[in-house]
């Protein structure tokens, strides 16, 4: 009789206290990121997620994972350690030219005298955003030491672009001296 009595209150109890471990580490707008990825063989772990705004209207999520979360964007930049950057789009369509558009812009913008040996590599990046974006559509951007940056648009992988200097330049869009948004920067910052 005891034993039933004591399950009856676990099972009372048990949607006040929630999950025994709790995967989610945020929710903004509606849409859940995890608490950490696999990159790898190696954790990361949410450092920030940020709304990017064009005109007032939100275009996407940015979700920011590092191997050594840190608040400091030249850190997060530099670090040549495992890390990934999840964009999950919220605007009901984003045209491929203009994705296209935004990243040239971002790189010109941060890339600083590193663009000219980055030029082919953004050619191929670029080539990968062939199609528009719809809402709830991800790009996955994920960077692993000797390998390089793993384009994912909509779940298939597109390909990779080698080089820290690719990656440094690339994560600099979002976190550099002149990010696309500084409301998303202060947010994949965890501010």
């Amino acid at each position: 009789m005891r034993e039933i009595m004591a399950l009856g209150f676990a099972l009372l109890l048990a949607p006040l206290c929630g999950p025994a471990s709790d995967a989610t580490a945020a929710t903004v707008k509606g849409v859940s990121f995890a608490d950490a990825v696999d990159v790898g063989g190696r954790s990361c772990r949410l450092n920030g997620v940020g709304v990017r705004t064009k005109f007032f209207v939100s275009v996407y999520l940015g979700a920011l994972y590092l191997a050594t979360p840190t608040g400091d964007a030249a850190a997060a930049v530099a670090a040549d350690e495992p890390k990934r950057t999840l964009l999950h789009f919220v605007h009901s369509r984003v045209e491929a030219e203009k994705i296209r558009e935004a990243w040239r812009e971002g790189f010109a913008a941060n890339a600083g005298a590193d663009q000219p040996q980055l030029a082919e590599r953004l050619g191929r990046f670029e080539a990968w955003f062939d199609q528009d974006l719809l809402e709830g559509e991800q790009i996955v951007l994920t960077y692993q030491p000797g390998r390089g940056t793993e384009v994912s648009v909509r779940g298939a992988v597109r390909g990779v672009v080698e080089g820290a200097d690719f990656m440094r330049a690339l994560w600099s869009v979002w976190l550099g001296s002149k990010p696309a948004d500084a409301g998303l920067k202060k947010g994949m910052l965890g501010k």
